[in-house]
């Protein structure tokens, strides 16, 4: 089975359109897990009043600052898929978003997708609906919606083969894997880097190699103002290259460290 594990934090609009998106997929046979940086009362609320189709798990913590990466361990603790999804709550999937990653859930790889940068106008009109119908290709043009080409659902024919680097809100991985570098890294107390950046990095230290799920799992992702600083990046950046000079690819404060 295969865990899909949503990055949130204190926005239960996005959460109700991603939702919605999934209760659309194309398969069934998957679980989803909340994954909440804090304790929000408003999202505790919304999702004790909903019913879906899919077993939901809803894991928290105190909010103590950004700590994606801990609350990311928590709920990989508690997955039971083999197999486990990210994505960020700001992003909706395709209606065969779980259908692509299903056919890899037997991979050893890294198996990474990309997104589609929905514009501000579109972002709000979706808001607006409270429901995630798809959209088609001459929506996100009209719209000035960016990197159009990763919108294009193409699952047979690759529709580019550049290498590209992991980024954490579409991606999966066998959860064997990731247990074996010890989760991810909770040092990194800042946005960027932290949940994608290092984790490809220290999986690739192990032998893991990559897998494109470009134009096959597809999400949109709803417009906002950019929510970290240069400073807080340049903090990550000076942890990052710590762990590279010493190959540290099982970090130190993971998983086991709950």
């Amino acid at each position: 089975m295969i865990s899909v594990i949503i990055s949130h934090y204190n926005n239960v609009a996005n959460l109700a359109l991603l939702l919605d998106a999934l209760t659309k997929q194309s398969v069934t046979g998957f679980e989803v897990i909340v994954s909440e940086d804090g304790e929000d009362a408003k999202t505790k609320a919304f999702l004790a009043a909903q019913n879906y189709s899919f077993p939901l798990q809803h894991t928290t913590q105190e909010d103590k600052g950004f700590r994606k990466n801990r609350i990311l361990n928590t709920s990989v603790q508690a997955a039971k898929g083999s197999f486990l999804v990210f994505i960020d709550g700001d992003c909706i999937p395709h209606k065969h978003f779980v259908r692509a990653y299903q056919k890899v859930q037997n991979s050893n790889k890294i198996c990474y997708g990309r997104r589609v940068m929905l514009s501000e106008k579109l972002t709000a009109q979706l808001r607006e609906k409270k429901q995630f119908n798809g959209l088609s290709l001459l929506d996100l043009f009209l719209s000035g919606t960016t990197a159009l080409k990763e919108g294009v659902y193409s699952p047979f024919l690759p529709l580019n083969f550049k290498e590209r680097g992991l980024i954490g809100c579409n991606w999966g991985i066998k959860k064997d894997l990731l247990l074996e570098i010890n989760g991810f890294d909770q040092d990194y107390i800042h946005a960027a880097l932290g949940e994608d950046d290092d984790v490809e990095w220290r999986l690739a230290g192990i032998g893991t190699r990559k897998h494109s799920m470009k134009n096959k799992a597809i999400v949109y992702h709803l417009f906002h103002k950019r929510t970290y600083t240069h400073k807080e990046t340049m903090v990550n950046h000076e942890i990052f290259n710590e762990r590279k000079r010493t190959n540290q690819f099982i970090c130190k404060n993971g998983i086991k460290q709950l």
